[in-house]
């Protein structure tokens, strides 16, 4: 089963590479165009998918949307998630220190640099929004040391493939598992670390309002934060038009004081980050990964599964 597994690993990382491989013999913007139309056989042939995506805009939009609306806004979001994919697999490797500003431009982005500058350690959040990827690559090449979390992906041939290349153009990934201590040791040596903030938590994280819907957060951002008094930066890179091109901006910063007198110092970062992201996405929806389970843990999960277990084991239980 093990070499099963891995031949099949060894086989999904050949095909991307060749997809890659074939995608990069044309233009960028003919590529994209080619990724719309992927995105619309995505849009009609995954109902699963489909109705997740309007099953999660509903839950978060409420009835601000038409079904008709909802169905634009549905296909709008799998057209940018197969343009991003070919961006991921093709488009990344065009973005150089020479060229960054062709295909980002930076929104007011003064305080973020200022605070940069201070090498005081900054914390850098965003969501699964537009291109995630981008903010790395543009302090990598403005000369700050750009590192992001990852989770790492399913594929290891692939992961190793991507880390190597985004370490190539300047940007180091690093793998969430443990990576605590690493995190605290960048920032107080002044650098900056990436999170994409917005990940179900499981029943272990801390329930906040995100989209009128509690949502399961990690704790680990709110306690780096304090624990090295490092600002935290909420912003993304949202797509302008159909072409390889995003605008960069800053959503919130929240300071250590801000936070300083706070009853709940953790729960209040978690919802402030929180609601910052909610605020971006809110600019340009279509640009979420609404196919994402934001909301696969409910509150009370544990309480539940716990007398779930209970009368599990009563009714097992020979009568007294």
């Amino acid at each position: 089963m093990k070499n099963r597994s891995d031949v099949r690993s060894r086989l999904e990382y050949l095909a991307i590479r060749l997809l890659g491989l074939l995608f990069q013999m044309f233009p960028i913007d003919l590529n994209l165009r080619t990724a719309r139309l992927i995105g619309d056989l995505w849009w009609l042939f995954d109902r699963r998918h489909r109705d997740r995506t309007k099953e999660h805009i509903r839950l978060a939009f409420g009835n601000t949307y038409s079904d008709e609306e909802l169905t634009r806004l549905g296909r709008q979001c799998f057209r940018h998630w197969t343009m991003y994919a070919v961006e991921f697999l093709c488009g990344m490797r065009l973005v150089n220190e020479w060229n960054v500003l062709r295909y980002v431009t930076p929104v007011d982005l003064k305080p973020l640099f200022e605070l940069m500058l201070e090498k005081r350690g900054v914390i850098l959040l965003t969501g699964h929004y537009g291109n995630f990827e981008l903010s790395g690559y543009l302090f990598a090449t403005v000369g700050f040391e750009a590192v992001a979390v990852m989770r790492p992906l399913d594929n290891p041939y692939l992961n190793d493939y991507v880390v190597r290349t985004r370490a190539r153009q300047g940007l180091r990934l690093l793998n969430k598992t443990g990576v605590g201590a690493e995190a605290e040791d960048i920032l107080k040596r002044g650098g900056t670390i990436g999170f994409v903030a917005d990940q179900d938590a499981g029943r272990k994280g801390v329930f906040v309002d995100f989209f009128g819907q509690p949502a399961s957060t990690y704790k680990s951002i709110a306690l780096l934060a304090m624990a090295c008094e490092a600002p935290i930066v909420v912003g993304g890179a949202r797509r302008t038009g159909e072409r390889f091109h995003y605008e960069l901006a800053v959503e919130r910063i929240i300071m250590p004081d801000e936070w300083a007198d706070q009853e709940d110092p953790l729960r209040w970062i978690t919802q402030e980050y929180s609601t910052a992201l909610e605020t971006l996405i809110r600019r340009a929806p279509e640009q979420y990964l609404w196919i994402h389970r934001r909301w696969k843990t409910a509150p009370g999960t544990r309480r539940k599964a716990r007398r779930q277990h209970d009368k599990n084991v009563d009714a097992a239980s020979p009568a007294a």
